[in-house]
């Protein structure tokens, strides 16, 4: 069986098995906050021990990195960016899932010295499943995909801003009004990128660029046609020292916001940076 189909039978056994039965069930002691304002859940840990040993019994000879283990011991997290590495976001929108709402989908990707080679992101409420392979392009549910231009006057994007201090996010927003259509994010990074490539938002603006957050859906989206890079142009690296992600559905969406977002009316760089 090819490593495409191994994987992705692993991940629907997964949410077959760990997720979908504890979806509006979990327990007050099922829930913990392992952060202020970060919840993790029984499913994430129990999630994340079965993709681990799944994928360690591939054979590949990978590392393994999740996120609840790297919560546990940010040693992981050294050296991320060299050699083979499997990355496992066990259940992303976790704050969802606890609340028993979507979305919230499940991530993995092989890395070869931080550049993403392989990317699934599973959907288990809907059974989704987005895969792509490096310079083999993109697929949903088994066909090809492509991004493409919306027909939108506007570009509809989802600015994940709601880490950045208050008068920050205040400054993006306000920049945006001059030519995007904000919407609510989805709080969950394993449904903006498909969302982008399915043609429901143009782009995606994110702060945070924890690894298994954004190799997968950086490789689905590129391979899909669209572009995805940090806030100073250059392109994503999992290890890498860039700021922020901004994501799109195509190339000219992508240049059309940074030129909106990234530019100093919004403050989230340094012009200096933006010109390298």
């Amino acid at each position: 069986m090819p490593l495409r189909d191994q994987v992705s039978t692993l991940m629907r056994d997964v949410a077959a098995d760990v997720v979908m039965p504890r979806f509006r069930l979990l327990a007050p002691e099922e829930i913990d906050e392992k952060s202020p304002g970060e919840i993790v859940t029984i499913v994430d840990r129990e999630s994340e021990r079965r993709l681990h040993d799944g994928l360690a019994a591939l054979g590949l000879g990978a590392r393994i990195v999740g996120e609840e283990a790297a919560e546990a011991d940010a040693d992981l997290l050294e050296g991320v960016d060299r050699g083979l590495l499997w990355l496992i976001d066990p259940l992303d929108g976790t704050a969802n899932f606890a609340e028993g709402r979507s979305p919230f989908g499940m991530m993995v990707a092989l890395v070869e010295d931080g550049a993403p080679l392989a990317a699934w992101i599973l959907d288990p409420l809907a059974g989704r499943l987005c895969h792509a392979e490096r310079g083999k392009g993109a697929t949903c549910d088994g066909q090809p995909v492509r991004a493409r231009s919306a027909t939108r006057r506007v570009p509809r994007a989802a600015l994940g801003t709601h880490f950045l201090p208050p008068d920050r996010r205040e400054r993006v927003h306000a920049a945006a009004a001059n030519g995007l259509d904000v919407q609510p994010v989805p709080r969950c990074a394993a449904e903006s990128y498909p969302r982008l490539v399915l043609g429901q938002d143009d782009v995606a603006l994110f702060q945070r660029i924890l690894p298994w957050d954004h190799a997968a859906g950086a490789l689905f989206l590129t391979e899909a046609g669209g572009k995805a890079t940090h806030w100073d142009g250059r392109p994503y690296r999992v290890g890498g020292t860039g700021q922020g992600m901004l994501a799109a559905a195509t190339p000219d969406l992508w240049q059309a916001a940074a030129d909106i977002l990234l530019g100093a009316e919004a403050g989230l760089v340094d012009m200096e940076d933006i010109s390298r």
